[in-house]
């Protein structure tokens, strides 16, 4: 009789880390990095925009969002990737559960070549202007940007 409720305990247990697995592994939770501690001390006069690849439509996006300038030695720099395909049998239950991501968006600010913050989050869905909204609004968070 022991080792039945033993076994049963253990198998709660079990099932409860598994459902809080899946369930923290299901949120999109953006990673955010300060390589340089002291950008939280300053104001960034400035910024210019690289998209990359080119996309015209995600340019305008975030031209409505902030005021760029060419000729400032910031540069902010807006990457992503769709349509990401993985092949790997390491994500075969991720994969199975459909929760696997197949896009991803990153904001890097450099000075020059060295890099000073980054936000990267992936997405199950091309990156859209409301992902750039809140991905812009939580970099302005963390960073003191000139107001325009």
């Amino acid at each position: 009789m022991q080792i039945i409720n033993t076994y049963r305990v253990k198998s709660a247990v079990a099932a409860g880390l598994v459902t809080v697995l899946l369930l923290t592994g299901c949120q999109r939770k953006a990673e955010i990095t300060f390589y340089d501690k002291n950008i939280t001390n300053q104001t960034i006069p400035c910024m210019k925009l690289a998209v990359t690849p080119p996309n015209r439509q995600m340019e305008q996006t975030m031209r409505q969002l902030y005021r760029f300038t060419q000729s400032c030695p910031y540069t902010l720099t807006l990457s992503y990737k769709s349509g990401i395909v993985c092949n790997s049998h390491y994500n075969a239950q991720t994969k199975a559960l459909g929760k696997m991501p197949n896009s991803y968006m990153n904001l890097e600010l450099r000075r020059g070549f060295k890099l000073l913050y980054s936000y990267y989050i992936d997405l199950d869905h091309a990156p859209n202007s409301g992902d750039m909204d809140t991905g812009f609004s939580q970099m302005k968070q963390d960073l003191t940007l000139e107001k325009q």
